[in-house]
């Protein structure tokens, strides 16, 4: 029998899941991240889950990994130092941004730094035209002197080549590469032709600035990983998530670090899509509530929705347009600063506040014993009976009842003059509250109505929360999948191997026929393709899937097209059509007769769907320790009434049909399922724990 495990690397906790080649067989494992080399958990935790489950190393045929490392670099700011070289006189477009105030009224509205400082940028003469018409030749030796001016003085370790147009003809920027390898064999050279070759030069010059500034990390990183690896006996493939939801292989990865930025979070909300298909639901919310943060992202019509727009980095993590802008593959999702180790503080004006702040893994919450002083959202559910002191991680790991009363008293209750309950509640739907504001704006920019919808919800703390915060958006159904609190990791199991490329050339229709149409996707479709048969994908197992981004000649905004498969002359003829039926859907309405512009091209190519059923069963099931399904009760705090006793259950005890009213408590080992006073729910047959709310107004 062959295996497969999945790890996803969190702010605070790796998780992993190992599935047997059948697709069947599934056991789970969680442990504390570690900071200082992320590699040294994944390590440990392959060891350690191989070891309880009796297999060997080399029967793991393939490791899927997602992780937020690229993320968290640029956040605080732990990248390389790297210098950018861009056309003559355009050097500060990286202050100048779009111009665009994403707060009219905030005099003293600030922006985050360019990951480039000025100070690191350097002009090169050259200049091509919008048409591909070549105005001014590249200045090589001009290059060469900005080159070695910032690798001896400035000691760059990695470079960002960003030049006018190069999207239409890269030929500048890749002489300008050639030369910058040739000069300086150890320096990571990123150029944008090659990781975002699109128009629009601010996101594609932020985008390829980020791209070089995390290739150090992220090649250092994937080699000790690998290295790891391979001291363990690993001698399958090896995958990187990105986050668009396909796989990458770990050259490819080092290439484009700037791709797996949401990596992790994919993972997870591709799991869910695969929940929704299962169980017949086709709008989801899925809910993703870790350590560090909480991630939202919505399923439409059994389908995960994408964009290749985001942004990092923000000033304010709940204003959009306050962070640097991205243009890559992306899941469409919302990340805002709030997990079991968000850290809770009266602000300036005496209010409540949780997060952004994170406790992480070292030292975490003031529960985790680790001598951690800050109050937590972790600490606070302990307090409000939510957790087992005895029972996080399935008693691996003992919590500090005592520790995070403390915390919670000299930080919150009394500055805030409280009592101890009354912070640790309002610690907890505060959290909420947070959550389900930047969810709720979220689905209203995108027309998602989640009165018609279910929340699929999961990570170590998304079972605990997401009935408060579904009551709050007005969803009417809950599901708790089994093995909810690793479920990014398991997500990684259900992708294949897949990467995207766009190349932006305005074209109106009107001045091509189909035979031209079909030839601008062919070096697409073959540099994608490309990069799977790199990873030992054959050509004939390859799906292309192509789009386009058209609008009417002289709009600003333009709209996404699927093409059907096959023949891409053949889409071509109902071009119009099919962009009218989408620009409706968009817009309501498309009346207009002006000529159709092309913008992007883009293509899809992955390889086959790996062997995945939701129908699994956890090797948890038949946990020895497991004395029925009641556990027991224990005092929990339900506001506005205060502690109430409630029934706490055992997840692997219970059977497909078991009902359970709330208030309850559902415990597994990575994670715990909180259902609220006055809910309903149902075991169903994969093991899922589905509850329905008490309808609300």
């Amino acid at each position: 029998m062959s295996w497969r495990i999945g790890v996803d690397i969190g702010g605070t906790f790796t998780d992993f899941a190992l599935l047997d080649d059948a697709g069947k067989k599934l056991s789970i494992h969680k442990q504390l991240t570690t900071p200082a080399d992320p590699s040294a958990a994944v390590i440990v935790g392959i060891r350690d889950i191989l070891r309880a489950n009796g297999v060997g190393i080399r029967d793991v045929d393939a490791i899927a990994h997602g992780t937020t490392l690229v993320t968290n670099a640029v956040i605080e700011r732990r990248g390389a130092v790297t210098g950018m070289l861009v056309t003559d006189g355009f050097g500060d477009i990286m202050d100048m941004g779009m111009e665009q105030r994403y707060d009219l009224f905030d005099l003293r509205i600030r922006y985050p730094d360019p990951i480039v400082p000025r100070t690191l940028r350097r002009g090169v003469a050259e200049r091509i035209h919008f048409d591909g018409r070549v105005e001014t030749p590249v200045n090589l030796s001009a290059a060469r002197a900005a080159i070695c001016d910032l690798v001896r003085c400035e000691s760059i370790e990695a470079l960002a080549i960003c030049f006018l147009h190069s999207y239409i003809d890269p030929a500048h920027e890749r002489a300008v590469g050639e030369l910058a390898r040739m000069e300086f064999p150890d320096l990571y050279v990123s150029t944008s032709a090659d990781v975002y070759p699109n128009m629009r030069e601010y996101e594609r010059w932020t985008t390829t600035a980020i791209n070089a500034y995390a290739r150090p990390m992220a090649d250092r990183y994937l080699e000790r990983l690998e290295g790891g690896l391979a001291a363990l006996g690993f001698r399958g493939r090896l995958d990187i998530m990105t986050s668009s939801g396909g796989m990458l292989a770990p050259d490819t990865a080092r290439r484009f670090p700037v791709r797996l930025l949401e990596s992790g979070p994919a993972a997870g909300m591709l799991m869910a899509s695969v929940q929704g298909r299962t169980l017949n639901l086709p709008n989801v919310l899925s809910f993703d509530l870790g350590g560090t943060t909480a991630k939202g992202a919505l399923v439409r019509n059994f389908a995960p929705l994408k964009t290749e727009q985001i942004e990092v980095a923000r000033v304010h993590e709940s204003r959009r347009g306050s962070g640097l802008p991205l243009r890559i593959p992306v899941l469409d999702m919302i990340e805002i600063g709030s997990g079991g180790g968000s850290i809770a503080a009266g602000d300036d004006r005496g209010l409540l506040e949780v997060g952004p702040r994170s406790a992480g893994a070292d030292p975490g919450p003031a529960c985790y014993g680790k001598d951690g002083r800050d109050a937590a959202l972790s600490d606070a559910n302990l307090l409000l009976g939510y957790l087992d002191p005895n029972f996080f991680l399935g008693g691996k790991m003992m919590l500090d009842l005592a520790a995070a009363e403390e915390a919670i008293r000299t930080t919150v209750a009394e500055p805030l003059a409280l009592s101890i309950e009354r912070a640790a509640w309002g610690i907890h739907d505060t959290a909420n509250e947070d959550i389900a504001r930047a969810f709720r704006i979220h689905a209203a920019e995108r027309g998602f109505d989640y009165r018609a919808a279910s929340m699929v919800a999961f990570g170590g703390s998304g079972p605990l929360h997401a009935m408060p915060v579904a009551e709050k958006l007005k969803i009417p159904r809950v599901v708790f999948p089994i093995g909810a609190g690793v479920y990014s990791a398991l997500g990684l199991l259900a992708s294949p191997l897949a990467f995207e490329l766009a190349r932006s050339r305005r074209t109106v229709i009107d001045d091509i026929d189909a035979k031209m149409f079909a030839e601008m996707f062919e070096p697409l479709v073959d540099e994608a393709s490309g990069f799977l048969e790199e990873a030992g994908i054959a050509s004939k197992d390859i799906r292309i899937h192509r789009q386009i981004d058209i609008r009417y000649f002289g709009q600003t905004h333009e709209i996404q097209v699927s093409l059907p498969e096959g023949d891409p002359r053949t889409a071509f003829a109902n071009l119009r059509d099919l962009f009218e039926r989408r620009y409706a859907e968009v817009y309501t309405f498309a009346t207009l007769e002006a000529p159709l512009e092309i913008i992007n091209w883009k293509v899809s190519a992955s390889g086959p769907d790996p062997k995945f059923e939701t129908g699994y069963a956890l090797e948890t099931d038949k946990n020895p320790s497991s004395k029925g399904t009641l556990k027991g009760l224990r005092q929990v705090y339900f506001a506005p009434d205060g502690y109430r006793e409630t029934p706490v259950y055992d997840r692997y005890s219970l059977r497909p049909g078991t009902s359970i009213d709330g208030p309850a408590l559902i415990e597994e080992r990575e994670s715990t399922c909180l259902l609220t006073p006055g809910s309903h729910a149902q075991v169903d047959e994969q093991h899922n724990i589905v509850a329905e709310l008490e309808e609300i107004a």
